[in-house]
C-alpha cells in the first residue's frame, strides 16, 4: 500500500512499532488477534487494526501540500476534512479556512471564495450541488481533491444500480457529510432513499408489503428522498449501498430484511429482480477495524478506552460494540483523562461528555483495551497509553516494554 508523506508529530514512538511488528508477522492481516504491553501492573490489550486509514493519510498528505505550494493565497476546506478536532486544528493554525461546519451550516459566505483561491475537498466528497458553485466560480477542483476512494466505491456501486433500473437505499446518517455526498450522486443515477438504521428499514419494508400506507410513508421520509419519489413505482426493484463508516452488522441486517421482504411479495424464485445483491460497500478500514474490534470482545478487561473524534461516525460504532461487554470510555485525546479518578467521556447516546469517577480500578493489575478510529493519530494513542502510566506509578521502561 502507498506510503504518505504526513507530518512526523501525527506517528508515535509506542503505536508505529507495534504496527510494524504485528504487520510484518501477519502481513495478510488474518491474525485478528490484540497486541497486549505488559507494564507490570498495567496491561493495555491494543486492537490489531486502528488509527489512520489511507483515505485519511491521503486528505493530510493533499492538505498539507495545498499549505505548502500556495504561499500567500487564500486556501479553504469545504468543512472539516476528517472528524478529528486535532487535525483540523492543525490546519486552521496553517491558516486554511472552514467554509461549513459538518452539519453544513456556511461558516463563510461563498461571495469571499473566488478563482484564484484554494479549496481542498474533503476525504467525505462533495455534493453534485457544492461542486456547481464552485465550478461556477472558475475554481478547479481537482487538484486539491481528498475525497476517499471506498466513497468514490460507492458512488460507482450506485450510478451501476441506477443503470439497471434499481431504486438507490442508502444505509447512513442523513446529516453526515458523506451520505449527503452519497445522495447527492445517487439520485442524479436513479431515485434514492436515506435509511438510518433497522427501524427505518423496517417502514420500507411494511409499505412494501401493503401494511404502512403511502401518505405515512411519505410523511416520515420526506426529506431522506429524493425528487418526485413515488414508492408505489421506485420500492419494486431496489439495491443497498451505505455509508462506508456505518457498523457493518446493520447494513447487513438491513439488507438482509430488504431481501426477505421482496421474497416475501414476490417468492423465492422471483426477488432477484427486485432486489439487487450488492456486496458490502464498506471501506477495508472500516470493516478491519470492526473485526478487530469484535475480536476484543473475547477478552478479560476491566475496560475500554477508544480515542477519536465526538462526531466521527466510524469511531462511534467502535464504542458501541465495546460498551456491551466493557466500561468504555470514549474520549477525543489524553487531556480528557484528569486523574486517576476521574475521566471526562462523551456519550454517544446522550450526545454530551459525561464525567466518571474513579475510573481506574484499585487492582495489582489493571487490563485496559485501546483502540481508535480511522481519523486518529497513533501519537495521540501513544499520549493515552503514557498518561495511564503515569497515574498508575508504573516504572517499567517503555522501550523495554515494546
Amino acid at each position: 500500500m502507498k506510503q504518505f508523506d504526513i507530518p512526523e508529530h501525527y506517528r508515535s514512538p509506542i503505536i508505529s512499532k507495534v504496527k510494524t511488528k504485528r504487520k510484518l508477522e501477519d502481513p495478510r492481516k488474518k491474525d485478528l488477534s490484540p497486541s497486549v504491553l505488559d507494564f507490570g501492573n498495567v496491561r493495555f490489550i491494543i486492537s490489531r487494526h486502528f488509527g489512520f486509514c489511507y483515505g485519511v493519510e491521503n486528505a493530510i498528505e493533499k492538505s498539507y501540500k495545498a499549505v505548502q505550494e500556495n504561499p500567500g493565497k487564500n486556501i479553504y476546506l469545504l468543512s472539516q476534512m476528517i472528524h478529528n478536532p486535532s487535525v483540523n486544528q492543525d490546519l486552521l493554525d496553517l491558516g486554511v479556512k472552514f467554509i461549513q461546519d459538518t452539519e453544513g451550516n456556511q461558516l463563510l459566505s461563498w461571495d469571499t471564495v473566488h478563482a484564484d483561491d484554494i479549496v481542498i475537498i474533503p476525504a467525505f466528497g462533495l455534493t453534485i450541488e457544492t461542486k456547481k458553485i464552485l465550478e461556477d466560480k472558475g475554481i478547479q477542483t481537482d487538484s486539491y481533491n481528498t475525497t476517499c476512494p471506498f466513497v468514490e466505491k460507492v458512488w460507482n456501486r450506485s450510478a451501476k444500480l441506477g443503470d439497471s433500473d434499481y431504486t438507490i437505499i442508502i444505509h447512513g446518517k442523513y446529516n453526515h457529510e458523506e451520505t449527503k455526498a452519497t445522495f447527492s450522486h445517487s439520485k442524479e443515477n436513479a431515485p434514492s432513499l436515506v435509511v438510518k438504521d433497522m427501524s427505518e428499514t423496517e417502514k420500507v419494508g411494511q409499505f412494501i408489503l401493503g401494511e404502512l400506507d403511502k401518505e405515512s410513508f411519505m410523511e416520515f421520509f420526506k426529506d431522506r428522498m429524493s425528487v418526485g419519489f413515488n414508492p408505489d413505482i421506485h420500492l419494486d426493484k431496489i439495491g443497498v449501498v451505505n455509508q462506508t463508516t456505518m457498523l457493518a452488522s446493520e447494513t447487513q441486517a438491513i439488507a438482509d430484511h430488504l431481501k426477505e421482504t421482496m421474497v416475501k411479495k414476490y417468492g423465492e424464485a422471483n426477488y432477484k429482480e427486485h432486489f439487487a445483491d450488492t456486496r458490502d460497500t464498506l471501506c477495508y478500514a472500516t470493516n478491519d477495524n470492526q473485526s478487530a474490534t469484535l475480536e476484543l470482545l473475547k477478552e478479560h478487561a476491566d475496560l475500554a478506552i477508544v480515542v477519536g473524534g465526538y462526531n466521527s461516525s466510524n469511531t462511534s460504532h467502535l464504542v458501541e460494540l465495546l460498551e456491551e461487554r466493557f466500561p468504555t470510555y470514549f474520549i477525543k485525546n489524553s487531556d480528557e483523562i484528569k486523574s486517576k479518578e476521574r475521566i471526562d467521556s462523551f456519550d454517544i447516546h446522550e450526545k454530551t461528555v459525561i464525567e466518571h469517577e474513579s475510573f481506574l480500578p484499585e487492582k495489582d493489575v489493571i487490563d485496559v483495551i485501546i483502540t481508535s478510529g480511522a481519523s486518529c493519530p497513533d501519537a495521540a494513542v501513544d499520549e493515552v497509553i503514557q498518561r495511564v502510566l503515569h497515574l498508575t506509578g508504573s516504572t517499567v521502561a517503555i522501550e523495554s516494554v515494546i
